[in-house]
């Protein structure tokens, strides 16, 4: 089961992104229309298809090493569509901060297995996190860690505000609360 994390400046421009491994099992979802898809295609949008259907193809999966023995799917296709939901996401995002006036919006969007939870910070800072789980007080929390981190990494005068963040320290900490909390 995989958490993806993404923090966007105020204009939408990616900070920072973080593909979390649990080792917790994943549960496997059968999606309708994953059975109707071969697991095999000589098409160019085989895996986005099949990626998009929440379909699993053998042939697409492989190890990741270091990660519990996790299996991650696609081969790097899936992180062009966890990209895709992320960004579809914002325009709800912006909906839903203006009618709650909340920091954590709590899932705000769902794309076949994937969850989409958001966090805005009073700096119109958008944290927007994908996962497959639900999982509220420790995302909430996990959201306030990186928040954290986050001011932290703020507060160094040799950081330029709304540029990406390429911190060793601030990376190694966001995947502690993450393997903490998720």
């Amino acid at each position: 089961m995989s958490h993806h994390l993404f923090l966007l400046s105020p204009s939408d421009t990616p900070l920072y992104s973080l593909t979390h491994y649990s080792t917790k099992p994943a549960q496997t979802i059968s999606s309708p229309l994953s059975s109707n898809l071969p697991t095999w295609s000589t098409s160019a949008f085989a895996g986005t298809l099949t990626a998009l259907s929440g379909a699993s193809s053998a042939t697409q999966s492989h190890h990741v090493p270091g990660q519990g023995g996790g299996v991650r799917m696609g081969g790097g296709q899936d992180r062009h569509v966890i990209q895709m939901i992320a960004n579809a996401s914002l325009d709800i995002i912006e909906d839903v901060m203006r009618k709650d006036g909340t920091m954590y919006l709590k899932s705000v969007d769902k794309f076949n297995e994937w969850t989409v939870s958001a966090f805005v910070t009073p700096g119109n800072m958008k944290f927007i996190l994908l996962h497959e789980t639900k999982n509220d007080d420790g995302i909430r929390s996990f959201f306030h860690d990186v928040w954290e981190l986050y001011l932290k990494t703020m507060l160094n005068p040799f950081h330029t505000a709304h540029s990406p963040i390429r911190s060793t320290v601030f990376d190694t900490r966001v995947r502690a609360s993450a393997k903490k909390y998720l």
